[in-house]
């Protein structure tokens, strides 16, 4: 089974409603936010920490289970369109 991989930048409004469109392809079982495990190098005690130049909208690792290469370009398709409705950014991490 194929598994993309997705690193969604933009607000939770825009990670949830990719989601749930993913999840109503035909066919894919399995989407799920996980957890990003790269160490981000904030510092609380930075003078800058807090400020509003310094917040970013927010990044989601999605991970979607396909069951075929079909579903994997209608991932593709249904991602690069709800981007773009929900003015966030959408990078393919990889496929396999």
């Amino acid at each position: 089974m194929p598994i993309v991989r997705l690193r969604v930048t933009g607000n939770e409004y825009a990670a949830s409603e990719i989601i749930h469109a993913l999840e109503a392809i035909e066919g894919i079982e399995h989407v799920e936010e996980v957890a990003d495990l790269m160490p981000h190098m904030d510092d609380d005690d930075s003078s800058s920490a807090g400020l509003p130049d310094d917040e970013s909208p927010g990044l989601h690792n999605i991970e979607i289970e396909a069951p075929n290469d079909e579903a994997v370009r209608r991932i593709h398709a249904v991602a690069e369109v709800l981007a773009e409705r929900t003015e966030s950014a959408i990078e393919i991490v990889e496929d396999f």
